[in-house]
């Protein structure tokens, strides 16, 4: 973590380094480092035992220079203002990273989803987005699932908004139910974008994908998406953890059957299929790709100099710290940003969010030819700029965001 502990000062160190390579100009560099808007919310919910409590919501829009907000809400009891602005401006570059007409917005709500019903989790969303209703909606902001929420609390959010609009929104929130306007895809689209640039690092790196060894840390989405996709080209997954557990295996993991014992036991923790390991042991392996994709400040100056893959592809959002990066690339380890690697998420969002406001629906294969372009696209774009400024994948990407937006903001000018 950086100085401070701050994680939106993580992002800044990021953005510092490319933004000195690119010789932004000054003025443009003091808006693109400060969010434009951040709303805190109070959401008093009635819980099941009749007593009122009251919830802190926040949703920080951090840049709209090149299109709505767009961005996930997250549920979980250490959500602050400083993550939700950091996860903002990172959706920022992200979405430019991938060249979708997106700006960056982020929410989050302090509390502890698993210690509450489903009722208590409906009212919760009902109100949170009752109370930041203003500042949403297809051409102004557009949330999206993110940690401990899914399509069922997008689907709260769409009616929630659609009955405060007095008309069926669907364009206003994106991972929402098939039947409701949702892309097919969508749920695979972060672990598919990872696997379309891990597969493109093992080539400029030199390794053939088929039979490389992987090691996923986090079974949720993205890494359960990621170690099935990267088994389906060939690749091994030898290790994963979760957060209760871990498994390895030296002769692969069977992750069809991992998936579904984690679907009964809800924790890979226990699975039959090989030897117990945890976090720790997990960035020591000899592998050729690692995929750190649960939470922020995995990697740090601690375990990093223990890490030995020739691959990192960061699946989650910051797992890396600006120092344990720097390490790393001192090291020769080619490391996929998390702008990067995981931004096959919201390019699926912005499909859908064509679809829902052409009305007309793409066919699966559809969706994912056209997230393997982007992710190519993007793939190329950052490599050719690593390469062009001589520099790491990380800041190669943030020029690359850094640009687009700062040209849009040029192109626009100053409103005053």
């Amino acid at each position: 973590m950086a100085a401070g502990g701050s994680i939106f000062n993580a992002m800044l160190q990021e953005f510092d380094g490319a933004a000195r390579l690119l010789g932004l100009d000054p003025g443009i560099w003091k808006i693109l480092t400060n969010p434009k808007r951040q709303i805190a919310v109070s959401c008093p919910v009635q819980m099941d035992n009749g007593e009122i409590e009251v919830f802190t919501g926040y949703r920080v829009q951090y840049n709209i220079t090149l299109g709505p907000a767009k961005g996930g809400i997250r549920y979980h009891p250490d959500v602050t203002l400083d993550e939700v602005t950091a996860l903002a401006a990172w959706m920022t570059w992200k979405c430019a990273v991938a060249h979708v007409p997106f700006g960056g917005g982020k929410g989050g709500v302090i509390c502890d989803p698993t210690r509450m019903s489903r009722r208590e989790l409906e009212a919760l969303t009902r109100r949170y987005i009752a109370e930041i209703i203003d500042a949403i909606g297809p051409d102004k902001d557009v949330p999206a699932p993110d940690v401990n929420t899914n399509d069922q609390i997008m689907a709260w959010v769409m009616d929630t908004y659609s009955m405060h609009v007095g008309h069926t929104s669907t364009a206003v929130v994106t991972g929402k139910p098939i039947e409701m306007g949702g892309s097919l895809g969508r749920r695979e689209a972060t672990g598919r974008g990872v696997m379309i640039v891990t597969r493109e690092a093992a080539k400029y790196v030199g390794f053939d994908i088929k039979g490389a060894t992987v090691a996923v840390q986090g079974f949720g989405n993205v890494g359960s998406v990621s170690a099935d996709l990267l088994a389906g080209i060939g690749a091994k997954i030898v290790a994963v953890t979760d957060w209760k557990g871990g498994v390895y295996n030296a002769a692969g993991l069977d992750i069809a059957r991992m998936l579904d014992f984690a679907k009964g036991h809800k924790t890979i923790d226990g699975f039959p299929g090989g030897e117990p390991i945890d976090n720790e042991q997990l960035f020591t392996m000899d592998v050729d790709v690692l995929v750190p994709a649960a939470l922020e400040n995995q990697i740090t100056l601690e375990n990093a100099p223990a890490i030995r893959a020739k691959v990192v592809a960061e699946g989650a959002n910051g797992p890396t710290t600006p120092e344990a990066h720097r390490h790393l690339h001192e090291r020769g380890i080619f490391v996929i940003p998390d702008i990067l690697a995981n931004a096959g998420g919201v390019s699926t969002s912005y499909f859908e969010w064509v679809q829902n406001r052409h009305g007309y629906f793409w066919e699966e294969e559809e969706v994912n030819r056209r997230l393997e372009a982007k992710m190519c696209e993007a793939f190329r774009d950052v490599l050719d700029t690593s390469v062009r400024y001589r520099t790491d994948m990380r800041t190669a990407a943030y020029i690359v965001a850094i640009n687009r937006v700062a040209t849009v903001t040029r192109m626009r000018g100053m409103y005053a």
